[in-house]
């Protein structure tokens, strides 16, 4: 009986975290953090502090940020008479949990955006070495070197780059303040500025020019971005910096200026002829017709972070004048004549140029001597629109091309002069372009044939018909129905041959055909 007392005493007075809870039916929770149990508390709300509180304490604890998935649960119960654990205990048991179910840390991290690319790096001295190894691309000892300052203009933290050089002269910031020098100095500033006003300008010689690289700059809008970020994500200095500084192929867009020709975009931009053609599928082949101000898609290597730069240079070159248009309104596009042929002039150049990249985008002169003038090419040129052609059936089977082939029987050339659809007979065949009939009817070899001149010089013909549905002098639209296709004449069988001729002579149709 002593000792029965003795231990309900110790219960009472020694271990207050037992209480007495009344009987009213669900009176404590059990708490379970991911599945763990961690602590009973009185209710759901003191677990929900707990994990706050815990969450806080976890992060607190690393300089980065910690993420974690959670996930409270509870079982309810009644109990008479029972250990409610401590908050504190509570928190501890989470903080464990938490740690070790920590999915990843991230860390303070920098996002350089620049245009629709991004970049991750680890600090801002990180950032200032990628764009330091861009400019240094086109630079030497020039000195022009970025600092990073606060867009004030934005609510969050955001970085813009400033490029700037590393003047050589050293101010003496901390030299004493002399009135009647200062007074001085600032009388003869004022005067310099007035002679200056009335001061007739001097022209300048070609070595009173300072030569080298003037500014620099970045040519997209760059914006550095303070993040947390998962350390997978961060990336090395040195591959952040071959990733945006080295050339990779880059789709841009070229519009087709006044004189030019396929061949010559294709030199301008450095890029294949066959490549441009694959590209634009509005071209067909290096005859196709091009329009000034046609929008052209090329591919040039260029690096993901443009830098601009502003060179002064002094050079002598020889040079050519630009090439004199003539526009002749009743020639075609592709027709021109050369009125007057070109001779290159000489001159001497203090030039302002503004590079892309190691592109030119701006050349402006600030002092130039003409040794002798250049004579300019003179170019007469025609602006109709030429007629197009289409391919004269629908659907059929390409069966002979153009060129020498092995006879396919008998009385047939060896030199096939245009290109045969095989299809069945009766097809409808249709005018590759607008004309006029010059013959419909029979053709020897040909069977029954139609011959159109189009109004660009150029001739279509039709062989093997069946049916001839237009006459000679009848003028035709593009795609209207002038025959039957059939297998007429020197023929292996159903099929359509089409031809056409450029000053008399055949060539290759699918070159012309849209």
């Amino acid at each position: 009986m002593k000792y029965g007392f003795l231990v309900i005493l110790f219960c009472a007075v020694l271990m207050p975290s037992y209480t007495r809870l009344e009987r009213t039916g669900v009176n404590t929770v059990d708490v379970y953090l991911n599945g763990t149990a961690v602590g009973s508390l009185e209710d759901e709300e003191t677990a929900e502090a707990c994990l706050k509180e815990a969450r806080r304490r976890v992060n607190s604890e690393s300089d980065e940020l910690i993420l974690v998935d959670t996930e409270l649960t509870f079982k309810p119960r009644e109990e008479i008479r029972g250990r409610v654990s401590g908050t504190g205990e509570v928190v501890d048991s989470m903080c464990d949990v938490l740690n070790r179910d920590s999915i990843e840390t991230y860390e303070r991290a920098y996002t350089v955006k620049i245009g629709q690319f991004s970049v991750n790096m680890a600090s801002t001295d990180d950032v200032i070495t990628l764009l330091q190894a861009a400019l240094d691309r086109y630079q030497d000892d020039d000195g022009f070197t970025p600092v990073l300052e606060y867009d004030t203009n934005r609510e969050l933290s955001v970085l813009t780059p400033i490029v700037y050089k590393e003047e050589t002269a050293e101010t003496d910031v901390n030299a004493d303040f002399d009135y009647k020098r200062d007074s001085e100095a600032g009388i003869i500033a004022y005067m310099d500025e007035r002679f200056e006003e009335y001061e007739p300008d001097v022209e300048l010689d070609f070595g009173d020019y300072e030569q080298g690289i003037m500014s620099m700059g970045f040519k997209d809008y760059i914006e550095v971005v303070e993040c947390y970020l998962p350390v997978s994500e961060i990336m090395d200095t040195s591959e952040a910096i071959s990733d945006i500084t080295e050339d990779k192929a880059t789709p841009v867009i070229y519009e087709v200026k006044s004189g030019d020709t396929l061949s010559e975009i294709s030199e301008k931009v450095n890029v294949p002829l066959d490549d441009i053609i694959s590209m634009n599928d509005s071209l067909q082949n290096e005859f196709s017709v091009i329009q000034v101000g046609q929008e052209l898609t090329v591919t040039v290597p260029k690096p993901k972070l443009a830098v601009r730069r502003v060179e002064q240079k002094y050079y002598e070159e020889d040079y050519e004048a630009e090439v004199v248009y003539i526009d002749n309104d009743e020639w075609y596009t592709y027709e021109t004549r050369t009125i007057q042929e070109p001779s290159a002039g000489h001159h001497n150049v203090m030039a302002e140029i503004t590079y892309v990249n190691d592109d030119e985008a701006e050349v402006s002169y600030l002092k130039e001597d003409v040794t002798y003038e250049a004579v300019a090419k003179i170019v007469e040129k025609g602006t109709k629109i030429p007629p197009t052609y289409i391919k004269p059936i629908s659907g059929g089977r390409l069966t002979s091309g153009f060129g020498r082939r092995k006879a396919p029987k008998r009385g047939a050339s060896t030199y096939h002069k245009g290109v045969d659809w095989a299809t069945a007979t009766g097809t409808p065949v249709y005018a590759s372009s607008g004309g006029v009939v010059a013959r419909a009817g029979w053709g020897s070899g040909y069977g029954y044939c139609v011959y159109i001149n189009h109004p660009d010089g150029r001739q279509t013909r039709y062989g093997h018909l069946s049916k001839v549905l237009v006459s000679a002098g009848q003028s035709v639209s593009q795609g209207q129905r002038i025959a039957l296709s059939g297998n007429t004449g020197v023929s292996t069988g159903p099929h359509l041959h089409f031809e056409i001729l450029i000053g008399g002579s055949q060539v290759n149709p699918l070159n012309y055909l849209n």
